[in-house]
């Protein structure tokens, strides 16, 4: 499933109904001040993940520290590097900027899907690149 997870991360939008439940819940600090409890179900991530992706175009995570599994949670450090689009509130980085930043996910199952999901992004990270601080 973390496999399905991270090609869904990686723009492979067909792994989503598979592996989130339809009640599936995200719990992140968002960059727009948000605390994630408007992502919801299938549709929201899908949604969202793509919001990221147009961002940063050719975004690409991979696994740094191999996933840590304990009963129906699931933890995985990952690395995300793409190429910066443009538009991004504040940002003074010029489109085509290249960014890496990393991140932890950790993810709860349920009935043989992921239907809790929390996220800890390097955002400070990612926003001095971006030029945004």
């Amino acid at each position: 499933m973390l496999d399905a997870w991270l090609r869904l991360w990686n723009g492979d939008f067909a792994q989503a109904p598979g592996i989130i439940s339809p009640g599936f819940r995200v719990h992140a600090a968002l960059l727009d001040g948000g605390d994630g409890s408007s992502i919801r179900g299938v549709d929201g991530l899908v949604t969202w993940i793509g919001q990221t992706r147009a961002a940063f175009r050719d975004l690409r995570f991979t696994v740094e520290v191999p996933p840590l599994v304990d009963g129906r949670y699931a933890s995985v450090r990952w690395t995300a590097t793409g190429t910066y689009a443009g538009g991004f509130p504040g940002a003074k980085a010029q489109p085509g900027t290249v960014v890496t930043f990393t991140g932890t996910d950790t993810l709860r199952m349920r009935d043989g899907k992921f239907a809790e999901y929390w996220v800890n992004t390097d955002t400070l990270s990612l926003l001095t690149q971006l030029q945004a601080l």
